[in-house]
């Protein structure tokens, strides 16, 4: 009997063949996805914390920017690369920072999309699941992550949007170093897997060291969940908890005291403390972890270590920021410094992990291969998306691009004029609440003006969280400027000459004899006398 003589082909190759085409065109999807992901959720480079580190870029690129109270400007996260890579693309690049802002924008939707695909691989077989994973986490994009103030991702540019899909390329890499059904014949795939996780988290601590930090507790974390030992799972979580809630009584017994002023700070930060929060905003953080105790103890006992073990060190995560919460960040302790780590940050990742699992889930038992169900399901999602980003910013554009200038919301428009009409080394005042006025949609002056400004109540209040020594300049500053509408001039001017103002922002409908020089519906800008 005659005997072939071609070599057979291992269907591990075959297998890692058909997985490199597979990621080739997810490539591909992703692309034309997180495209889509913009146009649904928005874009808003200058509203609430995308306000806060643009001036610092732009400041590093022109370093004649913001001459008074550059305090407030340059050096708010401290240890941060975030800035100052910025800053060096666009001199690079030689485009505006603008441009530059919104080209990173689009690259950091495309990897966090990309990333989830990458776990959703690993966790599920069927092509339906993965990719209802992934367009779940692209419909819910921008969703809160429950009373933390933050989102899955920012509609604007901050480190987190780049700290984000490195914390998720770590998990993938953990995976792939840990579980043998992702191993190739020579075993480089796993030591692709270690190095993947290793050069991952060292990005995601040069963009934003604590986010960076607790991505590193979830990828070690995550390397124990996966263990094929029950005692190393069980006791291993136990005892990186345990290690979590020492190290964070160890930093209270270790953190100075703090001042007065600092206290009044911090205490304004309702979103640290627990005792603070909504009931609704508990439930945010109860449901992914019931969800995803379901999740764990169903695919531990189905034999599916990547789910289990992804579900399970979510859990172990929740579980334990709750606790650190509970016991150190709380509003009558005598130092603020766990509250200030924000310990509940870590629900970013939980949420992340919760999306996947209910998105592949929903492929798999509803959606499947009908083209109707997936049309209607994500239309609606992104339609209740979209209105939630017109809710939450009215008086501003869906998608504000650098080359469309804005003539919807009176407060940027006036921003504006400031920029191009009034010296640079001008120095401003406005209401310190600014920034929570009807129509204003957490427009920031600094971002979009270029010119100093004294501190204000809640932004500036945010900074000095990370940087206790401007305490004292931000109570004065914004103390100056509380109730400046409706004060008559000459204590307009009593209060602000000692400060260097020579511009102020008023209301529109606030009486001066100053002359101004602009005004819209919204806003006059007049000039010191």
């Amino acid at each position: 009997m005659a005997t072939s003589l071609a070599s057979p082909i291992s269907s591990e190759r075959l297998r890692r063949e058909e997985y490199r085409r597979e990621r080739g065109f997810a490539a591909l999807v992703v692309t034309a996805l997180a495209f889509l992901t913009v146009l649904v959720h928005g874009y808003h480079p200058y509203a609430e914390d995308g306000g806060v580190y643009l001036p610092e870029i732009k400041r590093l690129v022109d370093p004649g920017l913001y001459p008074s109270g550059a305090e407030f400007v340059v050096g708010h996260l401290q240890h941060s690369f975030f800035a100052p890579m910025v800053a060096g693309l666009v001199r690079w690049s030689h485009v505006s920072v603008e441009t530059m802002m919104l080209a990173l924008y689009v690259v950091s939707f495309w990897a966090t999309l990309f990333a989830g695909w990458l776990l959703a691989a690993r966790c599920f077989a069927s092509r339906e699941a993965r990719w209802a994973a992934v367009a779940l986490l692209a419909a819910w994009m921008t969703l809160p992550v429950a009373g933390t103030s933050l989102m899955l991702m920012d509609p604007y540019v901050t480190a987190r949007s780049l700290s984000t899909p490195c914390a998720l390329l770590a998990l993938v890499g953990v995976l792939e170093f840990r579980l043998p059904q992702f191993e190739d014949e020579d075993g480089q795939r796993r030591w692709r897997g270690g190095v993947l996780c290793v050069a991952a988290l060292g990005c995601a601590g040069l963009m934003h060291p604590l986010m960076g930090a607790y991505g590193s507790g979830a990828a070690i974390l995550l390397g124990v969940t996966l263990s094929s030992s029950r005692f190393v799972r069980s006791w291993g979580a136990v005892g990186l908890g345990l290690t979590a809630v020492a190290i964070a009584a160890g930093l209270l017994l270790a953190a100075p005291s703090e001042s007065e002023v600092y206290r009044r700070v911090v205490l304004t930060r309702s979103y640290w403390y627990l005792s603070e929060w909504q009931w609704y905003e508990w439930a945010g953080l109860a449901a992914p972890v019931i969800i995803l105790f379901i999740v764990a103890r169903r695919r531990r006992r189905d034999e599916d270590p990547t789910r289990a073990g992804l579900a399970s060190m979510a859990v172990v995560a929740g579980l334990t920021a709750t606790v650190v919460a509970l016991s150190f960040a709380r509003t009558g302790m005598g130092t603020h410094l766990v509250a200030r780590m924000q310990p509940l940050r870590v629900f970013q990742v939980v949420y992340v992990v919760m999306t996947l699992m209910v998105g592949g889930w929903v492929g798999e038992r509803i959606l499947r291969r009908q083209t109707m169900r997936w049309v209607l399901m994500f239309s609606l999602l992104a339609g209740v998306m979209i209105v939630a980003d017109r809710q939450t910013f009215p008086a501003s554009r869906h998608l504000e691009l650098p080359w469309i200038p804005t003539q919807q919301n009176r407060f940027e428009e006036a921003f504006r004029w400031i920029e191009k009409n009034t010296p640079r080394d001008a120095v401003f005042a406005q209401d310190a609440d600014y920034i929570t006025k009807p129509g204003e949609d957490a427009q920031s002056f600094r971002a979009i003006a270029e010119r100093s400004v004294l501190p204000d109540f809640s932004k500036d209040g945010g900074v000095v969280t990370n940087r206790p020594e401007l305490a004292n300049a931000w109570r004065e500053g914004q103390e100056a400027q509380v109730g400046l509408d409706d004060l008559p001039d000459g204590e307009r001017v009593a209060r602000l000459k000692p400060f260097g103002v020579t511009w102020v922002v008023l209301g529109h409908g606030a009486v001066t004899d100053f002359a101004c020089a602009f005004a819209n519906e919204a806003v006059k800008v007049c000039r010191l006398p």
